[in-house]
């Protein structure tokens, strides 16, 4: 990767910086990411509100995305297609989401290559500080072709 991702996501997306997610390690399909425990985060029941948990798992699966397909971005726009969240336990205190593709590169471009609009799934897990898993998403994205 000949960028900074985790600076890239920070600078493109307004909202993880708001979440003050920061981007731990970024590789190749693979991305670990985490969000600090704030009062003004919380839900009813003093852990992280759903929707920041969502927005943590989607910001490491797009790192993931990013650093195995940001060489494509000339030529096509990355899209998450859809997202599907599973709340696993009640989450206390600060949180850390890997995420990780699930799909070959080569194929993923190959696709691209061929006029296609490839997507695949990057599975991500959010657990606590202590390693206890607190939920599971899988972010389907796809690489729209620039016309």
């Amino acid at each position: 990767m000949t960028f900074d991702v985790g600076a890239f996501m920070l600078q493109s997306v307004p909202f993880a910086r708001t979440l003050d997610i920061s981007f731990d390690k970024v590789e190749p399909g693979f991305a670990i990411c985490r969000m600090p425990d704030r009062a003004d985060l919380h839900n009813h029941v003093g852990g992280p509100h759903a929707g920041a948990l969502f927005t943590l798992a989607e910001s490491a699966s797009g790192a993931a995305m990013l650093s195995a397909f940001g060489d494509q971005l000339s030529r096509a726009t990355p899209l998450a297609a859809s997202a599907a969240i599973r709340y696993v336990k009640l989450a206390m205190g600060e949180v850390v989401a890997e995420a990780r593709l699930q799909a070959s590169r080569e194929e993923v471009v190959a696709t691209l290559d061929a006029g296609g609009r490839p997507e695949f799934d990057v599975a991500v897990e959010i657990r606590t500080a202590d390693g206890t898993l607190v939920s599971e998403m899988t972010v389907a994205w796809t690489l729209r072709p620039n016309r």
